[in-house]
C-alpha cells in the first residue's frame, strides 16, 4: 500500500474533481485507475477503490467546496475569457478587410488617373480638342485626388497591420488566461482585475472606429506602441540582476532606437508620399481642364496633366502598393515589444522576495527565448556590457 501514501486527503475545490485525476505510481507494478464523478455534494465522503495486480485498498476524500468568492470570480474569469475570444475573430475580421480596401483603392485610383491620362493625351492628339474627353479626364483627376487624400488620411495598409497585432496580443492573452484557470485551483478577483487591465489597454492600443479614436497616422515623432497596464516596481532585487539590467540596456539604446529611427524615417517618406499623391492629380486635373494644343499655354497644360497623372500613379503605388504605412507600425510595434520586455524586466528583477534560483532562470529563459538567444548567449552579451566591452549587436536576432 506505500503506492496510496501519496494521494492528497483532500481536494480543494470539489469542482477540479471532474478536470483532473490523481497520479499514483507504483516502483514496480502498474496501477489502474478509477475516475471519480463530480455528480455528489460538496460536502460528502467519498472512497476511491485504487487496485493494482498485488494490492487494493480505499481511502476516503473529503471534498471542500470552493467558496462563493472564488467560484464569483471564476466564474468572471471565464466572461473575460469569452470577450477575448470575441475580440480574437474580430480584430482578424476587420484586418482582413481593410487589407482589402487597401488593395481595391490602390487598383481603383491607380485605373483612375492612368485612364484620365490616356484621355488627356488623345484629347491633345486631336486637331481640335474634344470636348467630352476634358471634362472625363479632369473629373476623374479631380475624383482621383479626393480619393487619394481620404485614403491617405486613413491609411489602410497601416490599419490592417494595427489589427494583425492585436489579434496576435488578445490571442497570447487568450492562452495565457487559460492557462491560469487550467493552473490555479483559486481564482482570485485580482486574477480578474489584471485581466479586464489588459483587455482595456489593448483596446486603447488598436481602436476599431476610424473615426474619433483612429491613431494618429502622421504623428510629429514616431514612438513605441504601448498595449499592456503600468506594471508595479518594487525595491531589492536578487536574482542575475546585474546581468539583466544590461540587457535592458541593450534594448533600450540600441534594438529599440534603430526600429524608431527606421520607424521615424519610414514615417517622413509616408509624409511626403501622402501629400505629392494628390497634388499632383489636382494638377493634373487643371491641366486636363484647360488642355488645348493650338496654343502654347494648352500645350503646356496637357504636358502638366499627362505628366501629374503619371506622377500621380506612381506615387499611389509606392506610397499603398509599398504599404509604407504598415512599414511604418510594423517598426513601431517592434519598438513596443522591446519597451515592453524592458519594463517586465524591470519589474521582475525589482521584485522583494524573488526565489533566485527559480524564478531567475524562469526569466532568463523567457527573455533568451524572446531574443532568439541561447542560455549562453545572453550571458555572453551581459558579461561584455558588464566588463566595458564595445559590442555592435542587436539584443534580439529575430526582430
Amino acid at each position: 500500500m506505500a503506492a496510496l501514501s501519496s494521494i492528497p486527503s483532500s481536494i480543494s475545490c470539489a469542482s477540479s474533481i471532474s478536470k483532473k485525476r490523481t497520479v499514483i505510481t507504483n516502483a514496480t507494478k502498474p496501477t489502474k485507475f478509477i475516475n471519480m464523478s463530480s455528480d455528489m455534494k460538496a460536502d460528502d465522503k467519498i472512497t476511491a477503490t485504487i487496485s493494482s495486480q498485488n494490492n487494493v485498498g480505499t481511502i476516503p476524500i473529503t471534498l471542500q467546496p470552493c467558496s462563493p468568492d472564488t467560484a464569483t470570480a471564476t466564474a468572471k474569469l471565464y466572461a473575460v475569457l469569452e470577450a477575448v475570444a470575441d475580440r480574437v475573430e474580430m480584430h482578424a475580421n476587420i484586418g482582413e478587410q481593410r487589407h482589402n480596401w487597401n488593395s481595391l483603392l490602390l487598383n481603383s485610383i491607380n485605373m483612375m488617373t492612368l485612364t484620365a491620362t490616356a484621355m488627356a493625351g488623345l484629347s491633345a492628339a486631336a486637331h481640335a480638342p474634344v470636348l467630352s474627353l476634358k471634362v472625363s479626364s479632369a473629373a476623374l483627376f479631380a475624383a482621383a485626388a479626393g480619393m487619394m487624400a481620404v485614403v491617405n488620411k486613413l491609411q489602410p495598409s497601416q490599419l490592417a497591420e494595427e489589427q494583425r497585432n492585436a489579434t496576435r496580443l488578445f490571442k497570447q492573452l487568450h492562452e495565457e488566461i487559460q492557462t491560469a484557470l487550467i493552473l490555479r485551483d483559486l481564482v482570485t478577483e485580482t486574477d480578474v482585475e489584471n485581466a479586464m487591465e489588459r483587455v482595456l489597454s489593448l483596446d486603447r492600443a488598436y481602436p476599431l472606429p476610424l473615426i474619433g479614436v483612429m491613431l494618429e497616422k502622421f504623428p510629429a515623432e514616431l514612438e513605441a506602441a504601448v498595449w499592456w497596464p503600468p506594471l508595479s516596481k518594487s525595491e531589492n532585487g536578487g536574482w542575475c540582476e546585474e546581468e539583466m539590467r544590461e540587457i535592458v540596456r541593450v534594448l533600450r539604446e540600441k534594438d529599440k532606437q534603430d526600429y524608431l529611427k527606421l520607424g521615424n524615417a519610414a514615417l517622413k517618406l509616408n509624409k511626403m508620399l501622402a501629400v505629392l499623391g494628390p497634388v499632383f492629380a489636382g494638377a493634373a486635373a487643371v491641366g486636363s481642364a484647360l488642355s488645348d494644343s493650338s496654343s502654347a499655354v494648352g500645350a503646356l497644360a496637357v504636358a502638366i496633366a499627362v505628366g501629374g497623372g503619371a506622377l500621380a500613379t506612381i506615387v499611389n503605388s509606392v506610397e499603398h502598393g509599398g504599404q509604407v504605412g504598415m512599414v511604418v507600425e510594423m517598426y513601431r510595434n517592434c519598438a513596443g515589444c522591446f519597451q515592453n520586455m524592458e519594463e517586465s524586466i524591470e519589474s521582475a528583477i525589482g521584485e522583494k522576495g524573488v526565489d533566485s534560483s527559480e524564478n531567475g532562470e524562469l526569466m532568463e529563459m523567457k527573455v533568451s527565448l524572446k531574443l532568439g538567444r541561447s542560455l549562453s548567449q545572453l550571458k555572453d552579451l551581459a558579461s561584455s556590457r558588464q566588463h566595458g566591452t564595445a559590442i555592435d549587436e542587436f539584443a534580439s536576432k529575430l526582430l
